[in-house]
């Protein structure tokens, strides 16, 4: 899953930022000294990119996994989902459902986003938040990638990202740990969907996509309602709310996959 959820986002988020100043490649101290000032310019504290980026290093096994990946998607759908969508995910899904009963109707009412498709795309993600979220500093494994002249403009802004969710208080510092693209939390936002979508569903004042099941299950709904995502529509292969999801997956297989789990947990 997660190969794939990579893949769709270097093939398909580069263009999504402004172009930033400081170059990739060269003294990795001398990269991270350049960010910090882009940091604190885009309104970044002086404390947080000192606590963030100061000592910072990078991170070899990222830059490996980076290497080894292989762009392309060959399973076909059945394949796939036969991986993905078991007997023993099904029941966890159905059992999700009942225990956030309340809340997903809630979500629904006022995002107009059903329930079996959250529902889905959490069990895929991890696995309802009880899988692997990823272990590794989300703001060293972003300056890695933002370093390395790849494709640098993308994840520096993904950087930027990362720091202005620890200057809002969303999530403290050491708490922002991700996967190896910087993806965060139980739905695997990447930095920027987190603060462009993030809801602050549990009334705390803060996203917190690592723990909180309200912020976690609004923010999903919030990311496809903005993208077009209508209740009461058919979320089938060429449909509208199928097209929707792109913002989520750009993979065919892996949104008809959310579709096939969905139908799955309402007996269809």
């Amino acid at each position: 899953m997660r190969k794939l959820r990579l893949a769709i986002l270097l093939g398909t988020l580069i263009a999504s930022h402004p172009a930033l100043a400081a170059r990739c490649g060269g003294d990795f101290n001398s990269f991270v000294a350049s960010m910090s000032s882009e940091a604190q310019a885009a309104g970044v504290s002086a404390s947080v990119t000192s606590a963030a980026l100061g000592g910072l290093q990078q991170d070899p096994g990222v830059l490996a996994f980076d290497r080894r990946q292989r762009y392309t998607f060959n399973k076909s759908f059945e394949q796939y989902v036969s991986t993905r969508v078991g007997p023993g995910r099904i029941n966890g899904g159905r059992a999700m459902l009942q225990r956030h009963a309340a809340l997903l109707a809630r979500i629904e009412q006022r995002f107009g986003v059903p329930r079996q498709i959250l529902v889905a795309i959490w069990g895929l993600e991890t696995d309802f938040g009880k899988g692997d979220m990823g272990k590794l500093p989300v703001v060293r494994t972003l300056a890695t990638l933002a370093h390395d002249c790849r494709r640098s403009e993308l994840f520096q802004g993904e950087l930027l990202a990362a720091l202005k969710i620890v200057q809002r208080g969303d999530l403290p510092l050491q708490d922002l740990i991700g996967a190896y693209a910087g993806e965060i939390g139980q739905t695997q936002f990447l930095p920027s969907s987190y603060i462009k979508y993030g809801v602050d569903f549990d009334g705390d004042g803060r996203v917190d996509l690592r723990h909180s099941v309200p912020d976690v299950l609004a923010s999903t709904a919030n990311l496809l309602h903005t993208n077009g995502f209508q209740m009461g529509g058919s979320y089938a292969e060429g449909s509208a709310n199928f097209d929707a999801m792109r913002e989520w997956n750009h993979a065919v297989i892996y949104r008809k996959t959310i579709g096939y789990f969905a139908d799955q947990l309402v007996g269809r």
